[in-house]
């Protein structure tokens, strides 16, 4: 149980996501009351529990798993903080510790700035703050000293504690240290003595294998100074610069160069110090104005669990996507992973690229719409159990914000994600499943199975590590119903297959959208900053803009060079609630060779007014073409939806003014999705459908309908086209 909230019985994560055949996953399981597990392996078709859809759809799969596996009830220990060694304060009479402090967050917690202790933290001290004001907490004895100092919220404040052999005292200074505003106190309650064997510390919590009682706010350029016995001279032990490289996990000691302290669960870097004063927005380039560290007390980056399975991908197992189904006789969980292609491997003529980022973006976001009917909904169907409005012990997505209110940039796979799992409903969709992301993307792949395409799967990090030639190898590329966060390595990847002569299906909406940071020494973990415009939950604060993992300015790929139309043929322009509508035909349609297209379609019937997300193939997100922002030229508009109801809305960044269109006239604008198609010079072939919605018309009337007939007759021809 952690903060009052559910803990499921049983749950794991894979690492990494995908491998190829004699590639080795790890999974890594906590098993309520340390139960056994059994284990077998699935390939996953149709992830979607709605009785009144094509049901849920699994395979066995030979992985080589024995029968039963140990397992132990494994913890999330959430919060970041910085450790590292210092010199042994023993050797010193006396010792003193200074930095700028930020709380952003007041409760009755206590709350660890920093604390002087040995490697285990049973013995030292720590400064806590709590409810807003300073305290000296014995680490080991439990004893805890009132100092009567207060410190300003969200303001940046001077702190000085030092330890002499007679006792202790405490300096608040607002803003710089001079002012009038300083505030002193001082204890013989606890003197040096208590920093015997104190030769670690811990900024931001008290680590004890883990941290604990862990801070909100951002700490600046830490020192530590001490006096050798009949000694007078202060001499700096231990300093560091917080705005160094924010690129890295740890931040080396500059009084002695090696010595470093590790960065645990990856706090937030790159952000504004107490020096900001606007003239300076890159933290590359003006370092001293970002020489702060932001803490949370729900930061996660990696839960560190010990292994329980390890699974070898045999030779011969076919590309696609998995899960590991595990039970340990009270609960179960499914563990989802993906086979890719190796060396040997015959490639299909068509790849999924699965939308994994995106996943790790939304992973375990918290809507606050879970109880009630969802809830009872997901009983009725056998839908997957746990949600994160309930069980907050894995963190949270990048949708949510901290506990301080500030938004979270940073997501890592190396956790349970709830969100990701079959069968997992998001809305309670009156008019079809609710579901998003992983689970809606398994519309797509039930349609391949039941047509009888056979089809390889990639992930966005197989594709951001290897770029063009993990599409070359293939005549048609499917995308995902939400590709939206891409780097720019997957999205030049995408433009120059298409330019190359490969066709591109975007099977979604609201794609290629917000830019994302990584770091090749951190795979598992994406960064999103909410820079300047877009559809946003939280926006990042002014100077913020740059990415920590990779130093690269964020926000939208509209604002940095590449608007989804470039990659795609359309971009997001409309949003509102999770109900879908249909397509008319535009008369552009009509043209000769077009025909094929509309085989089999009446030319007055409506497209899509049906399906398993939102009642209709056009809805929630949706996408039009703009040949300002880099349609090709080559692409037409075959298709518009209409219809919308009064949630939809246009997106913030396509205004100037309410009303006011940022951008060239377009013939089927407003709110309307665009399906659009085209081939190059180069043959490339571009189909786009501009709704997040549209997959889950696929399955209507098994599979007999004109959403399915439309994607059929476009995928065979671009195999024909081959």
């Amino acid at each position: 149980m952690v903060d009052g909230q559910k803990t499921p019985g049983l749950i794991g994560y894979v690492a990494p996501l995908s491998a190829t055949p004699g590639g080795t996953l790890e999974f890594k399981v906590s098993s309520q009351g340390n139960r056994p597990v059994a284990a077998r392996g699935l390939r996953l078709i149709c992830c979607d529990p709605n009785p009144a859809g094509p049901g849920v759809k699994t395979e066995a799969a030979d992985f080589g798993l024995a029968e039963s596996y140990p397992a132990s009830e494994q913890q999330a220990h959430l919060g970041s903080c910085a450790f590292g060694q210092i010199s042994d304060l023993s050797d010193f009479a006396s010792a003193r510790i200074g930095l700028m402090v930020q709380p952003t967050l007041f409760s009755e917690r206590a709350q660890t700035v920093f604390s002087l202790q040995n490697a285990g933290g049973t013995a030292g001290v720590a400064t806590i703050v709590r409810g807003g004001m300073l305290f000296l907490q014995q680490l080991g004895t439990g004893r805890v000293f009132d100092v009567g100092l207060g410190m300003a919220q969200d303001r940046w404040s001077r702190l000085e504690v030092t330890f002499e052999f007679d006792g202790f005292s405490v300096v608040v200074s607002e803003g710089r240290p001079g002012g009038d505003q300083s505030k002193r106190a001082s204890f013989s309650d606890v003197t040096s003595a208590v920093l015997v064997g104190a030769d670690h510390i811990c900024f931001a919590a008290v680590w004890r294998g883990h941290p604990e009682q862990t801070f909100n706010g951002a700490l600046e350029n830490p020192a530590v100074r001490a006096r050798r016995p009949e000694s007078s001279a202060w001499d700096v032990i231990a300093g560091w610069n917080f705005g160094g490289d924010a690129r890295e996990v740890w931040v080396e000691d500059e009084t002695r160069r090696g010595r470093r302290l590790s960065l645990i669960n990856m706090p937030m870097r790159a952000v504004r110090s107490s020096a900001w004063s606007g003239r300076n927005q890159d933290w590359k380039q003006a370092p001293q104005d970002y020489a702060a560290i932001r803490f949370h007390s729900d930061d996660l980056s990696d839960c560190a669990w010990e292994t329980t399975i390890r699974m070898d991908v045999p030779e011969g197992v076919r590309s696609g996507v998995y899960g590991l189904e595990i039970d340990n006789g009270a609960s179960k969980d499914t563990i989802p992973f993906y086979v890719t292609p190796g060396e040997r491997t015959k490639r299909q003529r068509i790849v999924f690229l699965a939308p994994t980022f995106t996943y790790m973006a939304y992973a375990n976001f918290a809507r606050g719409n879970f109880a009630g009917d969802l809830a009872e909904r997901g009983a009725g169907w056998n839908a997957y159990p746990h949600n994160p409005d309930e069980v907050g012990a894995y963190g949270y997505s990048t949708y949510s914000r901290h506990p301080d209110g500030t938004g979270v940039t940073l997501s890592s796979r190396l956790r349970p994600i709830m969100t990701m799992r079959p069968n997992y409903l998001v809305y309670f969709d009156a008019n079809g499943s609710g579901m998003r992301h992983f689970p809606a993307d398994s519309h797509l792949t039930d349609w391949l199975e039941e047509k009888g395409f056979s089809f390889d799967v990639i992930t966005d990090e197989d594709l951001d590590r290897d770029g063009l030639a993990a599409l070359s190898p293939y005549d048609v590329v499917l995308t995902g119903t939400h590709p939206e966060y891409h780097t720019r390595r997957t999205m030049e990847a995408l433009i120059a297959y298409r330019e190359a002569g490969g066709n591109l299906m975007y099977l979604g909406g609201n794609g290629f959208y917000w830019k994302i940071g990584r770091n090749d020494d951190m795979p598992h973990l994406i960064e999103v900053r909410r820079a300047e415009g877009g559809m946003r939950v939280w926006a990042s604060q002014p100077g913020e803009y740059y990415h920590q993992l990779d130093g690269d300015y964020g926000g939208l790929w509209r604002r940095n060079g590449i608007p989804p139309q470039a990659v795609a043929g359309v971009g997001f322009t409309a949003e509102g609630g999770f109900e879908g509508s249909y397509y008319v035909r535009t008369a552009a349609s009509y043209a000769e060779y077009l025909a094929f297209l509309f085989d089999g379609i009446s030319s007055d019937e409506r497209i899509g007014d049906f399906g398993l997300s939102g009642g209709g193939a056009a809805g929630f997100e949706i996408d039009q073409a703009a040949t300002d922002l880099g349609t090709p030229e080559f692409a037409t508009i075959v298709a518009f939806s209409e219809g919308h109801g009064p949630s939809f809305h246009t997106t913030f960044e396509e205004l100037l003014l309410p009303g006011v269109f940022d951008g060239a006239p377009r013939a089927h604008g407003g709110i309307s999705a665009n399906i659009v198609y085209g081939k190059s010079d180069t043959g490339g072939g571009l189909f786009a459908v501009g709704s997040i919605t549209f997959c889950g018309s696929l399955s209507h009337n098994n599979y007999d309908n004109n959403v399915s007939r439309l994607l059929e007759n476009c995928l065979r021809r671009f195999l024909a086209d081959g």
